[in-house]
């Protein structure tokens, strides 16, 4: 699809409790709180406006603090797509308003990435959501069930998400259950995984609290199979290269804060 300028808005989900790294919005990197810098980015990436939205007046404080706006939000939203529904609701954003979740703890995300993303959706107007994926080489990670892969039609649409090894290749995947023989075999054909990026139009965004859960999202644990089960279409834009980690742990906290210390040195914001 080609990548064309597109009106787009950035929201940024911060929910200040967390169980493996509590406080994480507000982890200082370089100076500036965690969710300071991921709205940065999303700033960098074009968009024409930046939200942090979050359930903690402590969030709010430093969103203001630095500049970003930012919204209060029920402390009850079981997904940060519910926490951007309600953004939605409160703000009346046009229904084919694109609006970005960009997730809070994403702040060595690609800005272009972030504009790339916006402008798919706006490119297929048959579809609900956008997101991104790229092609995995190793085939360790085809059978980690925590790297989450996709499959696409023709069009670059997704048919599913899974947790599990797909496309199936029958005859590569041959000496299954050997999963130490399939680990260290070559990737048998495409093989795409899932960035978790989303562009929604926001009338979805409006529809998606009132939608039932659904039995494949339960089992593999995947709110967007949410969306697809309900018949929502899913534009993925693939790209070359995996995104840089996010941070989950306080091992991922100190390797984020090695990278923006070094940019420190060098000068770089």
């Amino acid at each position: 699809m080609p990548d064309k300028p597109v009106s787009f808005i950035a929201v940024v989900p911060a929910r200040l409790a967390s169980t493996r790294l509590p406080g994480k919005p507000l982890a200082d990197l370089g100076g500036k709180p965690m969710v300071v810098r991921v709205a940065e980015r999303a700033r960098a990436a074009g968009a024409r406006q930046v939200l942090i939205a979050t359930d903690a007046p402590e969030v709010m404080l430093a969103a203001q603090q630095h500049g970003i706006e930012a919204v209060l939000t029920r402390g009850d939203h079981p997904s940060g797509t519910d926490r951007l529904a309600e953004v939605a609701a409160l703000r009346g954003w046009s229904d084919d308003q694109i609006v970005v979740n960009v997730q809070g703890d994403e702040p060595l995300i690609d800005a272009d990435l972030i504009r790339q993303v916006a402008a798919h959706l706006d490119a297929m107007p048959d579809c609900a959501i956008a997101t991104a994926a790229h092609p995995i080489t190793d085939a360790a990670e085809v059978f980690n069930p925590n790297v989450v892969k996709t499959v696409l039609d023709a069009r670059g649409v997704a048919m599913y998400f899974s947790r599990a090894p797909i496309p199936w290749a029958r005859d590569a995947y041959a000496v299954w259950p050997d999963i130490a023989a399939l680990s260290a075999a070559p990737v048998a054909g495409a093989v795409y995984r899932h960035i978790g990026l989303y562009a929604y139009r926001a009338a979805f965004l409006r529809t998606y609290p009132s939608l039932a859960q659904a039995p494949i999202e339960q089992a593999e644990a995947l709110e967007q199979l949410r969306a697809m089960w309900h018949g929502a279409r899913i534009a993925v834009l693939l790209t070359a290269t995996a995104p840089a980690p996010g941070v989950d742990t306080p091992a991922d906290l100190e390797r984020v804060r090695a990278i923006y210390a070094l940019r420190g040195a060098a000068g770089v914001a």
